[in-house]
């Protein structure tokens, strides 16, 4: 009991646990920067450097995928999570695939191929290529980073500090709601 402004030692031991319990909740672990903030012209390099892989599978895992995150702050980041068996996954790459170039430049995007075979993902990007690239993530250890490897497709949006703000799982029913959380998340988040 409280008495007085004061605890009573009866509840100690509930309180305890109760702080015991909420500390466990706050325990998700999320992709966000590693390192130092980069500076303006180290942000932008970075995000030439998404161009310059456009299309390719990235190995590297959780850490490579950090590291890429971190050198990209100072931009919003969306991360699309898919899969070449994935059918919605395959309704919704076309509208990544064109606001990934409306965004070019104020946007960075990233992908992550989860649950797949390296060569059906390759089969897959061939038929419908994005300008960003994709990082190679078998057992959904990246997915996991940005509570991915729930739900085929998801889609994270990180602010320009590198934080994530929103994940979305399963589909865009359209191009227009996803330009729309990406003007929410990315573009004024």
């Amino acid at each position: 009991m409280i008495a007085a402004g004061r605890l009573t030692t009866g509840t100690r031991p509930a309180l305890l646990l109760s702080a015991v319990a909420l500390a466990g909740c706050a325990s998700t672990t999320v992709a966000g920067p590693t390192g130092p903030v980069p500076s303006n012209a180290q942000a932008a390099a970075a995000l030439t450097g998404l161009r310059a892989h456009a299309n390719e599978i990235l190995a590297g895992g959780p850490a490579a995928f950090r590291r890429r995150l971190g050198s990209l702050r100072g931009y919003p980041v969306v991360v699309n999570q898919w899969a070449s068996w994935c059918g919605p996954c395959k309704y919704e790459f076309p509208f990544f695939q064109r606001l990934a170039r409306r965004y070019q430049g104020r946007v960075a995007f990233l992908a992550v191929d989860s649950k797949d075979s390296r060569s059906d993902a390759t089969a897959f990007l061939k038929q419908l290529p994005v300008p960003y690239p994709t990082y190679f993530d078998p057992d959904t250890s990246i997915a996991r980073l940005f509570r991915g490897g729930l739900a085929w497709p998801t889609t994270a949006f990180y602010g320009r500090t590198g934080r994530l703000l929103y994940v979305h799982l399963g589909a865009y029913a359209s191009e227009a709601k996803l330009d729309a959380d990406i003007q929410r998340y990315a573009v004024h988040g």
